[in-house]
């Protein structure tokens, strides 16, 4: 658990040197003290420029950090950046240095980490290093800032409530199931984002069964295949979950009943999107014959559910996923990092177009017209980053190769057509970074491990659906008017929150991320 200090644990007196200054924000002894009886061990993070100005000593300093543990109880961890803006070092918030640093201190990973700040440094330097991030503002907050955080919270206790919550999700129930459930059906119907995003939940429930059967659409077929903890695959589109929804036919929904009960499953743990149903699938399930069944719904579920899951809103989607798998008594075993994951063993040669390992992917296209990246600016930031130095690969799908060869005429690499999914990971498995939309591919690159600079259109949450404990630099503007209409069509002409992006800020997300050219 890392804190800002300023604004944050204490109110921010400007470049405070004297202890008697010192003031806790309220609540924040109790807040602390609730995450140490959690188990949770605590670091400060804190830009200290001052030091560089003269405004105080480093004695001064040494003061103050005492004076705060006096009020505030003791810290495992201390990071300080004693450095100024123009100096650009590597730890200077939003720089991820201080949060790597404090993970390595306390013993842990930064992306097993969560920041609390208030400001807008603090949540990209989380970001960038693949932390988790809540932020709680003050009235000096920049209105930009708050829209851009993944998590926003009243105050400190509030933030504290919000971490302990989600802890709590994950975890599940005290009584677990021992492994060796026998055969459980998992269910994901959606495009390969939203397979991948579920991956964690159904590594969990892999770890307590005997078998897993996983269930998914058409769209999601390729993604599903690289997943661990799947042993068989079933593909059927679901009429209620596909965009544009097909007509129900009975022929094919008694043709996938009798499928589903030759699986035989023991129970069904039935994954969905937070603005989706299980309901109907629940009813074929039980149709099936499968005696247990497990969803998140917030509709009334009748007969048809044996374990009703409920999450709050905003929860990021791998986490809906653990938390629907605890519930259902499967929680990740502890030596499980609760990330995303795939099956590399089951990628590709990479093509050889792509040269040797080390470019930055650009990935322009999706199949939501809002989330894709405006081609205008995807030339001009093949264009720029060419012109550091940087090799660029632009890929792309079959009905993207108008798109790709424009784009990568700017001086990129063209991939577009050539790559299925399996083919698209290990292209980005081999990159310094990925430059995408919010679409499937992120979450291939934070499966991976590759870091991403996130071109997100704010139609959907960041922190639902940004790409999940990687490094991560988020782009555009999170307070344009199309926030959270969920719209596939762009409702304001020019798509301004992303087109108004100035490709010398992905140059500069490159190097936050320390991607060399």
């Amino acid at each position: 658990m890392l804190l800002d200090r300023d604004g944050t644990l204490v109110e921010d007196v400007p470049y405070n040197g004297d202890p008697e200054k010192v003031r806790p924000v309220p609540g924040a002894r109790e807040a602390l003290d609730r995450l140490r009886a959690a188990g949770l061990r605590l670091a400060v993070v804190t830009n200290q420029s001052g030091l560089a100005r003269g405004c105080f000593t480093a004695h001064d300093l040494r003061r103050v950090n005492a004076r705060v543990e006096e009020l505030l109880g003791p810290f495992d961890n201390w990071q300080i950046c004693p450095h100024a803006e123009p100096d650009r070092c590597a730890c200077r918030k939003p720089a991820p240095g201080m949060v790597h640093a404090a993970a390595r201190a306390l013993g842990t990973t930064a992306s097993r980490c969560v920041l609390v700040g208030d400001i807008g440094a603090d949540m990209a330097a989380a970001a960038a290093a693949g932390a988790a991030a809540v932020m709680v503002p003050t009235p000096a907050t920049r209105d930009a800032e708050v829209a851009a955080a993944p998590t926003v919270a009243a105050d400190l206790p509030d933030a504290v409530d919000t971490i302990l919550a989600r802890m709590r999700l994950v975890e599940g129930p005290r009584t677990a199931r021992r492994p060796g459930r026998g055969t459980v059906l998992v269910v994901r119907s959606d495009a390969a984002g939203d397979v991948l995003v579920t991956g964690p939940g159904i590594r969990a429930v892999a770890a307590g069964a005997d078998r897993v059967v996983l269930l998914c659409g058409p769209r999601g077929r390729a993604a599903a295949d690289l997943l661990p903890g799947v042993d068989e695959i079933i593909e059927c589109p679901l009429p209620w979950i596909d965009a544009p929804a097909p007509p129900v036919d009975p022929h094919d929904m008694r043709a996938l009943t009798e499928r589903l009960a030759a699986v035989r499953a023991d129970e069904a743990v039935v994954f969905t999107s937070f603005h989706q149903s299980p309901l109907p699938l629940a009813l074929l399930l039980r149709l099936a014959g499968v005696p247990r069944i497990s969803a998140i719904s917030d509709d009334y579920p009748g007969a048809l559910l044996d374990t009703r899951h409920r999450v709050p809103v905003g929860v990021p989607e791998p986490e809906r996923a653990l938390s629907l798998a605890a519930a259902a008594g499967y929680p990740l075993p502890p030596d499980d990092e609760p990330g995303l994951r795939l099956r590399t063993d089951r990628l590709p040669p990479v093509p050889a177009a792509a040269g040797p390992p080390g470019y930055v992917v650009l990935h322009p296209g999706s199949s939501v017209e809002t989330r894709a990246c405006p081609v205008e600016l995807a030339t001009r930031v093949v264009r720029v980053l060419s012109a550091a130095g940087h090799r660029v690969v632009v890929t792309g799908g079959p009905d993207e190769r108008e798109l790709t060869a424009r784009v990568a005429a700017a001086g990129g690499t063209d991939l577009g057509g050539r790559t299925g999914l399996d083919e698209l990971a290990a292209v980005i498995a081999r990159a310094g970074a990925l430059v995408v939309g919010n679409t499937g591919p992120a979450h291939l690159a934070a499966a991976l491990g590759v870091p991403v600079v996130s071109l997100f259109a704010p139609t959907v949450p960041f922190g639902q659906w940004g790409p999940y404990r990687v490094p991560t630099v988020r782009l555009g503007d999170a307070a344009a008017p199309c926030r959270d209409t969920r719209a596939t069509t762009c409702p304001v002409p020019g798509h301004p929150c992303l087109s108004a992006v100035e490709p010398g800020r992905v140059l500069e997300a490159l190097r936050l991320l320390g991607v060399a050219a």
